[in-house]
This record gives C-alpha cells, sequence and structure tokens, in this order.
C-alpha cells in the first residue's frame, strides 16, 4: 500500500510540473505584434472598423428605404408612400426581434405647442400601430413627440414645412 501511495505521489508531482515546463518569455526580449488587433463590437456599437454590425442602428439606415415618412398638412393617416417605407421598416424589425426603436412624431412651426405636440403624438402612434399590423411587437415601439421643437428644415416656407411634418424610427442600440 505504501508503494501505491508513493507512486501516485510522485506521479501527481510530475503532472503538477509539467505544467511549468516552458519559461517565461521575457518581457525585454518581446517586441511589439506586427498583428493587428482584433475589433470586437462594443454593446450597442454601430460599426467595428468599416464593418456595419448587422442588427445595429447603421444597419437599420443602410437596409430599409428610409428612416422617416412625411405627412399632408394637419395629417396623421399612412398614405401609400409613407406605407412602402414601413414596409421596409417592418420587414427589418421582424429580421432583428431584440431591437428596439423609438417612433418620434414631429410638426411644422405652425400651430400652438400643445397643438404640435399632440399631432406628433398622433403621427408617431399611427407609424408605430402600422408597424404592430405587420407583426411587430408593440412593446418593441416607444413613441415620442416633439411637436415643432426639433425642425429638420428652419425655413417658413412650405418646402420647410413639408419636411418638419414627419415620424422618424429610430433603432435603439
Amino acid at each position: 500500500m505504501a508503494k501505491l501511495t508513493t507512486n501516485l505521489m510522485i506521479t501527481a508531482a510530475l503532472l503538477a510540473t509539467a505544467g511549468c515546463a516552458t519559461k517565461p518569455k521575457d518581457i525585454a526580449t518581446v517586441g511589439p505584434s506586427t498583428e493587428a488587433p482584433v475589433q470586437q463590437p462594443t454593446p450597442g456599437a454601430s460599426t467595428v472598423g468599416d464593418a456595419v454590425v448587422p442588427g445595429s442602428a447603421a444597419d437599420f439606415k443602410r437596409s430599409v428605404a428610409n428612416d422617416t415618412i412625411r405627412f399632408a398638412l394637419d395629417m396623421y393617416d399612412i398614405d401609400p408612400e409613407s406605407r412602402a417605407i414601413l414596409d421596409t421598416q417592418a420587414a427589418w424589425l421582424l429580421k432583428y426581434p431584440n431591437v428596439r426603436a423609438t417612433i418620434e412624431g414631429h410638426c411644422d412651426e405652425r400651430g400652438t405647442r400643445e397643438y404640435n405636440l399632440a399631432l406628433g403624438d398622433r403621427r408617431a402612434t399611427a407609424a408605430k400601430n402600422y408597424l404592430a399590423a405587420k407583426g411587430i411587437d408593440p412593446s418593441r415601439l416607444a413613441t415620442i413627440s416633439y411637436g415643432k421643437e426639433r425642425p429638420v428644415a428652419l425655413g417658413s416656407d412650405e418646402e420647410s414645412w413639408a419636411q418638419n411634418r414627419r415620424a422618424v424610427t429610430v433603432v435603439i442600440g
């Protein structure tokens, strides 16, 4: 029995020292790496180097027809052109079921602040309801109204007003 114990102890010692057989490299003798560092995506990142991360906000903007739909004056109904845009958004959102989005409702500068906040909310909700009807879980879609507070065009003419009457889908990392 003593011989078995001695053999087991010797075997254990040999196995323990076998992992230490290589001598660690001296830091002074190791030069800088010639390999490029591998870039890993950070959580919520849209790109890694020059590549777009699938399922990111950048991928959404690249993949859909547009992130913005437009509305007529004092309207919040979805016209055929907007339906086509929302259809591409719905297809992308169905492809990435863990991605959440916020739909922003906007108005032109005419009308009171309160009226435009309410109209912006109806526009964002109309877009959300359309996407939900296309199979997107409504709990993935938030809405917010900015009314006339965030214009994209600063002019006081019909062309500028038309650009500001919109709903924008923003993908959340």
